[in-house]
């Protein structure tokens, strides 16, 4: 039989009834999918998905091999480059839900093709406009859109952009998960439809999803604000969840599913809709979901019950997270200024959005690292994967395995070989799977300057322009940066030395700057000087060094270290 072309048509209530809000009940979107799984390449992003994916989806089947294909194979259904094949394989692997995670898994592997289908399905979303908007309400998911903001926000540099009076008009984090729920709202019949297989019967009983196929909406929802805590999604479903293992299970209608979702979704909104109203009339609560965008110079430190750390408004002091410091398995760095920040700790995800000269240092991050909106901004760490977007004068110091990605309108970004360490360094690593023989730190993937989820419109032909790159970092200006002995972590680790292997050229540079400075000593000590003039010799010397502190802002690093 052949596969439909249209969707199926909801069915009347059936199943359950609408599900209560109890937190362990209520569905999420998987954020993950949302904000680090969208790639802005045209030929992914498609104005009907439905109408494109039904046909791919037969010829990806007929390719693969136990529902999984490869990155050729995807390079030859979507018609694009090797280089985006892989780009699509990895970012699809990076958003896998835990329960679906398959570390170490290569490429010769390959993919689902059902999730590759809601991944590709995903890509035609539109990220939530401004709340000043007069359609600020409305899902924008078709692309091209225009927009009230045309060339404003993306006209203002990163910095301009975090301090300008509109900042406080950026969504909240409520804001974006009711947006990207009713967007799943929006398109589920059409996301079921994908998932679904046929059968003979008329109307509603003509599609049926098993548990298999039923398991695939965990790679685009979650129940509880924890998550599935790696139990799957059909055992918190009212359809398979006492299903005997040793028995086939019994295929559910599709329409059944899609009300029962409905109501689901419609609860969870009506939730969103009732904490953010409690909000606004009352006092905030620093544990909430909800945590906005303050102003720079607030500073807010909490934690989110999605299991989401937020630094935010860190402004001119030093600040420290240790792993039992973080609660989750992601954290947000926001909007802060002229600061030391020190993540020392195992993550899965980490966002550093509209942050200004400031030295940040991010422990391991296994799954995906954002870097977006900031100016003048040195980055330090060890990931998987990472992706920069609209930056300016930045340096980022990688341990990678896989290729960093550039997009959006970046100025003057610069990469370099991981410099640092830690005790625990190497411990966090293998938590999450980092591999410290690859590092793709000078391999960087641009791609276009425009990014086609973002709702504010470009003007014509900037969409096709592809982003600056970034430049290496001379070796000759290459040094390490050392994390202070305790702020090293509460326990000792093993790690006594840069755990990435330097290449030769920032290597040679290294031992030179070392040999230099031990002549130097040497020379100082050996200098037939009087005792008057060694000790005017080390005055000088503290005073260069005192207004080197002051002139590069170091010196509150060292009071706040001092301090603490």
């Amino acid at each position: 039989m052949t596969e439909p072309t249209e969707p199926f048509a909801p069915s009347s209530p059936v199943g359950p009834t609408a599900p209560s809000k109890d937190l362990t009940t209520v569905v999420h979107p998987r954020r993950e999918l949302f904000e680090h799984g969208l790639l802005p390449i045209p030929k992914l992003i498609f104005s009907d998905p439905t109408l494109t994916l039904i046909p791919l989806k037969q010829k990806l089947l007929e390719q693969s091999a136990n529902n999984r294909v490869d990155s050729a194979v995807i390079a030859d259904s979507l018609q694009i480059s090797n280089d985006h094949a892989t780009l699509v394989l990895d970012t699809l692997a990076s958003v896998l839900p835990p329960v679906k995670d398959n570390s170490g898994e290569n490429d010769a592997v390959g993919v689902d093709v059902f999730d590759l289908l809601l991944f590709l399905y995903v890509q035609s979303y539109k990220k939530l406009l401004p709340r000043t908007h007069k359609d600020s309400a409305a899902v924008s998911d078709v692309w091209p859109s225009t927009s009230a903001f045309d060339g404003y926000l993306s006209a203002l540099s990163p910095l301009q952009l975090v301090r300008s009076n509109s900042r406080r008009f950026m969504p909240s984090q409520a804001d974006e998960e009711a947006h990207q729920l009713s967007y799943l709202q929006k398109h589920l019949a059409n996301i079921l439809s994908l998932l679904a297989e046929p059968v003979e019967g008329e109307g509603d009983e003509s599609l049926v999803l098993t548990m298999d196929r039923f398991e695939h909406l965990g790679f685009l929802i979650q129940f509880g604000d924890k998550g599935s805590g790696g139990n799957s999604l059909s055992q918190v479903s009212p359809f398979f969840a006492n299903s005997d293992p040793d028995m086939p299970d019994v295929p559910v209608p599709a329409a059944q599913v899609h009300d029962w979702l409905l109501q689901n979704i419609a609860s969870a909104l009506e939730y969103i809709s009732e904490r953010t109203s409690s909000k606004e009339n009352g006092p905030g609560n620093a544990s909430d979901q909800d945590v906005a965008m303050t102003d720079a110079c607030a500073v807010k430190v909490s934690t989110g019950t999605r299991g989401t750390s937020f630094i935010e408004g860190i402004s001119k002091s030093s600040y420290v997270k240790h792993a039992s410091d973080i609660k989750g398995s992601s954290i947000k760095v926001l909007n802060c200024q002229e600061s030391a920040i020190y993540i020392l700790a195992p993550l899965r995800y980490a966002t550093v959005y509209g942050c200004s000269d400031a030295t940040i240092v991010l422990g391991a991050v296994g799954k995906a690292v954002r870097i977006e909106h900031c100016e003048r901004v040195h980055v330090i760490v060890a990931a998987k994967r990472i992706c920069i977007a609209n930056c300016r004068e930045c340096v980022f110091f990688l341990g990678v395995n896989q290729r960093p990605l550039v997009i959006g309108d970046n100025h003057k970004l610069q990469v370099a070989p991981y410099n640092t360490f830690y005790s625990q360094l190497e411990e966090h690593m293998n938590e999450v799977g980092i591999l410290p023989t690859v590092n793709r730190w000078d391999e960087p993937l641009a791609l276009g300057m425009v990014d086609h989820h973002d709702s504010l419109s470009h003007p014509a032909g900037v969409s096709d322009v592809q982003a600056e790159s970034a430049t290496r970092v001379d070796p000759d200006q290459f040094t390490n940066f050392v994390i202070p002995n305790w702020l090293g972590g509460e326990s000792t680790g093993y790690t006594e030395n840069n755990p990435f292997t330097l290449p030769d050229a920032y290597m040679a540079s290294q031992l030179r700057n070392q040999k230099n400075l031990g002549e130097i000593r040497q020379l100082l000590r050996e200098a037939p000087l009087e005792e008057s003039r060694k000790k005017e010799l080390s005055s000088a010397l503290h005073v260069y060094f005192k207004d080197w502190l002051y002139a590069s802002g170091n010196i509150r690093q060292l009071y706040c270290l001092l301090g603490e």
